[in-house]
């Protein structure tokens, strides 16, 4: 009898293993950043900036520009920063200068757009590339937004609302026209504030001769200030403390020049609210000056 042993043979199948964590960073090393971000994987900066490859900088860039999500404008800057010399010279560059400044800009680093900028407009400022009125735009509004609180020096203010009225001279068809004249009111109003505060501090240290003189430079300079009314009020009380606390010899002209300032003032603002004691101080000046003359007959 013949007997047939059937011997089952298991059969498994072999497998390649999973590649190690070094075979990962291998490949990773073969592929370049362009490949890399082709097959939709993440590639850092320092990698697109380190592989030499511009057109990639540059698209990378603009990505990150045009995405506006958080730390995408700081990304943009730094890839536009690194391509920029390759483009020096080309039809691109003035498109990386802008986009790195306008970087700026968006993160809110007023300073140093406004130094990017400015290199910008002196190299394209006579030319046509279609960024400058963008980008003279951003230069004035820079100047704006560095402007300070009226408290502060006001010369960054001043500058610029020549820089504002230079735009709106340059391109009187901008749609940014209306808020560029409600920003020169805003400027204006600090600039106000900052001679009327500058003036009351010399009143309120009791240096009336100077607040004096202070006023009424404050009024020469600015004959519209909202504080007008203020302003002279605070000249006629100076003219009275300083004339008050004068010695004899100088009271006389001294008051007769607080009168002036008084008629000036009530002439100008006869329902003020500083009426009444203005008038209380004008009579007290008046019988100064009539027992004066009396007293020199």
């Amino acid at each position: 009898m013949l007997m047939v042993v059937v011997c089952s043979v298991l059969v498994i199948g072999t497998t390649s293993a999973a590649p190690s964590s070094e075979e990962k960073q291998a490949e990773r090393k073969r592929l370049t950043a362009r490949e890399r971000i082709e097959m939709g994987k993440k590639v850092g900066i320092p990698r697109i900036i380190k592989s030499g490859d511009a057109r990639l900088m540059f698209d990378e860039g603009y990505k990150y520009y045009e995405s506006g999500k958080k730390n995408s404008w700081s990304k943009a800057y730094m890839l536009f920063d690194a391509v920029q010399h390759y483009y020096t010279g080309t039809r691109t560059e003035d498109s990386v200068m802008f986009f790195r400044a306008r970087c700026k800009f968006k993160e809110r680093d007023y300073e140093e757009a406004t130094t990017l900028l400015d290199e910008y407009r002196h190299k394209y400022g006579g030319g046509d590339s279609p960024f400058i009125e963008d980008a003279e735009g951003m230069y004035a509004l820079c100047h704006y937004y560095m402007s300070p609180e009226p408290r502060h020096d006001q010369s960054i203010t001043a500058q610029a609302i020549v820089i504002i009225t230079e735009f709106m001279s340059r391109y009187p068809e901008s749609t940014r026209l209306e808020d560029f004249r409600n920003i020169i009111e805003e400027l204006t109003q600090r600039l106000h504030d900052k001679a009327f505060i500058n003036a009351y501090t010399y009143y309120k240290i009791g240096r009336h001769k100077s607040a004096i003189v202070a006023f009424r430079n404050a009024l020469k300079k600015y004959p519209e200030s909202s504080h007008r009314e203020e302003l002279m009020y605070y000249v006629v009380k100076s003219g009275y403390e300083l004339a008050q606390n004068s010695i004899e010899e100088k009271q006389t002209d001294r008051y007769m020049a607080m009168l002036d300032s008084y008629y000036s003032f009530i002439a100008e603002f006869p329902e003020s609210k500083h009426v009444k004691e203005l008038n209380r101080l004008s009579k007290a000046a008046k019988d100064y000056l009539e027992k004066n003359n009396k007293e020199n007959l």
